[in-house]
């Protein structure tokens, strides 16, 4: 993990071997100059006149960063044909040209005095290498070996420096520039055809190749122009690609509205645990890709058991078993240059062969897929979800590598371990364009009616109701007579107490819906005052999802409530809509898993005599209620 200390010393040591280079090149030029000798000045001056030239036009490669001038070419025949202090000489010429003239970014002096430093040592460097081997090796091998050592003397200082200051490998940059090596292997050959020529025309020669120079530089140039242009257009198209898969990431988030930051996150982690892996680069487009749209399935599950705030049924977990399957279908039909679905689809599977849908074990699982699901699951703990706060990261990992050889990769999760807090420093820091919110909460007034009409509506029944039991309608009828001329919180205080005999509770509050929101009514018990103070949006929280989806909820976590506080006594609730309108909504809250099946049928018993209760409390002013009865663990 990079650090402010680690960093100022990489820019140290990068300080340090700049003004060493400065200080090599220095001197060799002072050499040079020192035992400055010229035979011939006319031949010397037409070379650098042409050097100078040469150094405006510059050749380059299609992706691949830098580019060289065709001034190389002339140092490298002057290293051949001229004196050592004449090439110096001529080299630093070039060079300050090549620095400032007609160039985008003004060089700062430093960057300058570096790049003549260079050009001087590696001018020196060669042209010794070169007349020590001249005579004792065949000639091409001595233009071999100076084509070798000018390309190093060129390159690696270049390469030091990126590496020191950007924290990367000396080898790893340097490799990016073997492309220049056969450039300079050219300039050699040419070196060689320019001495084999008379010596007395020797002068007019680099003034004649200067115009066809000239015309390969400038062929070079359309035909990168060219290459770029289709490498615009398929960058284009890749844009294109990827904003298809941030509109169906979207189309995840109007349906589960805890993914976006998610699927942000998960993707950084999942790309570097890739790379650490060795992956390749299409491995990791496709990982890039699967990360941002595992879990695009869930359209097809319903909303109601993507955002419940507490455990899913059996029946539930099985419909939200078949979005890795129905991702994998969706993507199918894109086409992908890489294997996307694949990931998608086993993305749930296990390392022990208990995973789902089709129960891979091991390296059956795609690599891809074992990396999103250890990162996935990590996220998921560290972060809040509607069923539960997060966790402290250390605790989430921790979690996490207790699964490691059971449901996950022992390989994935030990890379994890060393780089997570690493990654989540950098995920913290990471910002993202912000894209504005899609419009589901909009109601839109014209459409008078559907094209086929209305359905007749006509009086439900009370939802959720069972038989009642002869005690149970007993208690029914006491709880009617008991609150019988009561009003207000008198009524629902007095209801309240004849609940606690059917079901235990350590707090109790009834809530209404009005606005789409869901506000509290009556409160008592533990954490009174926090019950009191709820405010709650429609679908939000605990009581709002249960007021939204009509739905009961057993056994529900009350700190996923907005505004509950993570260290409320409360632990865990039951909560269910005293009616299948919406309008009424009961939440009882007690120990940690303390509810059974048994408290929701007697909650769900008493519910008719409830409702009458809060019919009557402000009735034209209700679009809801809700109560609440909880236990401490």
């Amino acid at each position: 993990m990079s650090t402010p200390l680690a960093d100022r010393r990489r820019a140290r040591s990068a300080s340090l071997f700049v003004y060493s280079q400065i200080a090599l090149g220095a001197a060799a030029l002072v050499a040079g100059i020192a035992n400055w000798e010229c035979s011939d000045p006319l031949r010397w001056t037409s070379f650098a006149a042409v050097a100078a030239l040469g150094s405006v036009l510059r050749v380059r490669l299609p992706g691949v960063e830098g580019a060289v001038s065709v001034s190389a070419l002339f140092v490298l025949v002057g290293i051949v044909n001229l004196s050592l202090p004449e090439t110096l000489v001529l080299g630093v010429i070039a060079m300050l040209v090549q620095c400032t003239w007609r160039t985008v970014n003004k060089p700062r002096p430093t960057q300058v005095l570096f790049n003549v430093g260079m050009v001087g040592t590696a001018v020196f460097i060669g042209s010794k290498l070169f007349h020590s081997a001249r005579g004792t090796l065949p000639e091409p091998m001595t233009l071999g070996l100076l084509a070798l050592a000018y390309f190093v003397a060129n390159t690696l200082p270049v390469a030091t420096v990126i590496a020191l200051t950007g924290s990367r490998r000396i080898l790893s940059v340097w490799r990016e520039y073997r492309w220049m090596l056969p450039y300079y292997v050219v300039g050699c050959s040419l070196a060689w055809l320019i001495g084999t020529v008379p010596h007395a025309i020797q002068w007019e020669l680099p003034i004649i190749c200067l115009p066809l120079v000239y015309l390969v530089h400038r062929s070079n140039r359309t035909h990168i122009n060219q290459i770029e242009q289709m490498n615009q257009h398929m960058a284009e198209m890749n844009g294109l690609h990827l904003r298809t898969i941030e509109a169906l990431a979207c189309a995840i988030d109007a349906k589960d509205h805890t993914t976006h930051d998610h699927l942000q996150r998960v993707q950084l982690y999942a790309l570097e645990i890739g790379k650490d892996l060795g992956l390749s680069e299409l491995a990791l487009d496709a990982l890039r890709a699967a990360a941002t749209l595992h879990d695009i399935g869930k359209l097809a599950v319903p909303e109601s058991i993507i955002s419940k705030p507490g455990k899913l049924t059996r029946a539930e977990f099985d419909k939200m078993k078949i979005h890795p399957v129905v991702g994998a279908e969706i993507l199918e039909r894109v086409n992908f240059p890489y294997p996307v679905v694949p990931i998608v689809r086993a993305h749930h599977e296990r390392w022990d062969g208990n995973g789902y849908p089709y129960g891979l074990k091991g390296e059956e699982i795609p690599i891809g897929a074992r990396i999103l699901s250890v990162v996935d699951c990590l996220d998921a703990l560290a972060s809040d979800r509607q069923y539960r706060r997060a966790l402290p990261l250390d605790e989430a990992m921790a979690r996490v590598a207790c699964e490691a050889g059971t449901a996950f990769d022992p390989g994935v999760v030990r890379v994890l371990q060393q780089r997570y807090r690493e990654l989540e420093a950098r995920a913290r820091t990471m910002t993202s364009e912000p894209k504005a919110p899609l419009s589901v909460d909009m109601k839109v007034s014209r459409g008078s009616a559907p094209a086929a009409g209305f359905e007749t509506e006509a009086p439900r029944r009370p939802a959720n109701v069972t038989e009642i039991h002869p005690v149970v309608r007993a208690r029914n009828n006491d709880i009617n007579e008991i609150t019988r001329g009561l009003i207000g919180r008198e009524a629902l205080a007095v209801a309240a107490l004849r609940t606690q005999s059917l079901v235990s509770y350590d707090a109790i509050g009834f809530f209404a819906s009005e606005d789409d929101r869901v506000e509290p009514l009556f409160a008592t018990g533990d954490d009174q005052r926090v019950l009191s103070s709820l405010r709650v949006a429609q679908g939000e929280g605990l009581i709002g999802w249960v007021a939204e989806a009509a739905k009961p909820i057993l056994n529900g976590n009350p700190t996923v409530e907005p505004g509950y506080p993570a260290d409320g006594c409360l632990a865990s609730a039951l909560a269910l809509p005293l009616a299948d309108d919406g309008r009424l909504v009961g939440v009882y809250r007690r120990g940690k898993d303390a509810f059974g099946p048994d408290d929701l049928i007697a909650l769900t018993s008493i519910a008719p005599s409830v409702t009458s209760i809060l019919t009557g409390i402000e009735a034209s002013q209700m679009d809801g209620a809700a109560l609440t009865l909880a236990q401490p663990a």
